[in-house]
């Protein structure tokens, strides 16, 4: 039997699909459909009526100061999620692609897959489908065979930890929905939370409190210093993964404190004494020689690593451009 291809934009008509990968999930769906400036674009495959595979994007739209003012952009992380043996997978995966791109593309200037396991999956079937790949920085920490978090930290690193406690900050786990507009409302105010992107709307981080955090999917972590916000992370789980989507703090100006420090801290100690096995630093950034927040990543004690991420533009001029450039 053939299979079947929908594509699902809105929550009316979304199924209860199966699966527990975090960024492929129902919620994380409602999260981007809740958002404004967001919109969900989920594609699912099935096979004599059974779902074998799913690939859910975000579309962003991004306002710039200058034309076209208005762009929208696409993103998924990993290859999806599948129901059928590893040997199909890649099969399933190139039927979606490229049905997901044409979707894309009808609202999007651009689609992005980042975070592939495997640098090489799928090579073949994103170059058929005009895919370009760049190369990308990864920094992941090993914790299931530490006796305890703080084993593979520099010596600087735990130095800066307790400076920042003794000069008076302190570590506090958001716990309800009325701390989440402060806490949103103070990342406004810190430049270096999210490298080189603007930040989501209060209700994103209101949907992760009512979807995620009833089952311990998502923490927000926030540091305080005379009662005020100076630093916050926020981090995902998935199997036996912790995800740090973001952390950071005003460090110029509480330098003493050392706000983004002890909300990367607060993240990857939590997810020690949860019994996570690994956790990894999102968004590091390309990998130059030079590279402040990877660096700043690799202080925890973990491994970095090079991955691709692949993207695709519907102006076909510029995507053979860059075809041209990095392949």
């Amino acid at each position: 039997m053939a299979i079947k291809l929908t594509t699902y934009r809105h929550t009316d008509n979304l199924p209860d699909l199966p699966g527990d990968y975090i960024y492929h999930s129902n919620n994380l769906f409602r999260v981007y459909y809740n958002t404004p400036g967001f919109a969900p674009l989920l594609v699912t495959a099935s096979e004599d009526g059974k779902l074998i595979g799913k690939i859910l994007l975000g579309v962003r739209t991004i306002r710039l100061l200058f034309p076209p003012f208005i762009v929208k952009r696409c993103y998924t992380y990993g290859k999806g999620e599948y129901f059928v043996e590893e040997s199909r997978q890649e099969e399933i995966f190139n039927i979606l692609l490229e049905h997901l791109t044409k979707e894309a593309f009808r609202d999007a200037f651009m689609v992005e897959f980042r975070y592939l396991n495997n640098p090489l999956f799928a090579y073949k079937h994103f170059r058929a489908n005009h895919y370009f790949p760049i190369n990308w920085s990864r920094v992941r920490n090993s914790l299931h065979s530490q006796p305890k978090a703080s084993t593979r930290v520099s010596p600087s690193r735990l130095r800066q930890i307790r400076k920042g406690l003794k000069n008076g900050a302190s570590i506090h786990e958001i716990k309800n929905r009325e701390e989440i507009k402060q806490f949103a409302e103070s990342l406004h105010k810190v430049g270096n939370i999210v490298i080189g992107k603007q930040f989501p709307n209060v209700a994103f981080f209101e949907s992760i409190y009512d979807l995620f955090y009833p089952n311990q999917q998502a923490k927000i972590f926030v540091v305080k210093y005379k009662e005020k916000i100076i630093g916050s992370s926020l981090c995902f789980y998935s199997g036996t993964d912790a995800l740090l989507y973001f952390s950071g703090g005003m460090k110029k100006r509480y330098a003493r404190q050392y706000p983004g420090v002890l909300a990367a801290w607060a993240a990857m100690n939590d997810a020690f004494e949860r019994g996570f096995s690994h956790f990894e630093f999102m968004h590091v950034g390309l990998p130059f020689k030079r590279h402040g927040y990877r660096n700043f990543t690799l202080q925890f004690g973990g491994k970095q690593s090079t991955t691709r991420r692949w993207f695709s533009f519907r102006c076909q001029w510029l995507n053979k451009l860059c075809i041209k450039l990095y392949v």
